[in-house]
């Protein structure tokens, strides 16, 4: 199986590539592709990388943050669906969806009720232990109190990160099944970087990743 490994930096998989240079994978070929930060950077590598050489399955493994205070940091999930949450306007005080505005159908391919759903979350995801969330991908980290209790209210969602719709949408458009992997390093809305826990969601994520390569 060719599977190809996204992540937007490589301090998020560092231990994980200094594990496949020693040592490699034997069930698998394992390509590698750094996007950068962010929606665009992320569609635009992905989107480039597919075409030169289609996977078997694409995962993209990186830290996030986390909405639910009662999920420790370090926690590894697998995000089942996911959305860009700040694409729209603000009307009369009130934020509207391309959805609401009518421009987006809800349900036109690939969005169901205006989600991008992984298809095959449950298959991929069972026989490894990780935790299914829902995750909201955003282009300004969040930080206003407001905007948090927004989007736990409108979305439930219990991570954010800055590329995850942009695998869904790539994935979905090219019929190449994908996983979104995630570790918790913050509490959203907590910018005092000493409370994050870099060393634990790193090394608790790599340390799933090899796992789930060499099983």
């Amino acid at each position: 199986m060719n599977v190809l490994l996204v992540a937007a930096t490589a301090l998020e998989i560092r231990p994980f590539l200094d594990h496949f240079r020693q040592k490699g994978f034997t069930n698998h070929e394992v390509d590698v592709l750094i996007t950068g930060p962010g929606l665009m950077a992320a569609t635009h590598s992905l989107t480039g990388q597919i075409g030169l050489k289609k996977p078997d399955l694409v995962i993209q493994a990186g830290i996030a943050g986390c909405f639910n205070k009662k999920m420790p940091l370090g926690s590894i999930v697998a995000v089942k669906q996911d959305m860009v949450a700040d694409e729209g306007v603000v009307e009369a005080k009130k934020f509207k969806t391309l959805f609401d505005l009518k421009l987006v159908k809800a349900n036109q391919f690939p969005y169901k009720n205006g989600w991008l759903v992984n298809p095959d979350a449950d298959k991929l995801i069972g026989g490894n232990g990780f935790k299914a969330v829902k995750g909201i991908t955003i282009n300004q980290i969040t930080t206003d109190p407001r905007k948090i209790k927004e989007y736990i209210s409108r979305y439930k969602a219990v991570v954010e990160s800055m590329e995850g719709a942009a695998l869904h949408y790539v994935c979905l458009q090219s019929a190449i099944p994908f996983l979104q992997l995630r570790s918790v390093s913050n509490y959203i809305g907590e910018r005092d970087k000493s409370k994050w826990d870099f060393q634990k969601s790193i090394g608790n994520l790599n340390k799933a990743l090899i796992t789930l390569l060499e099983k």
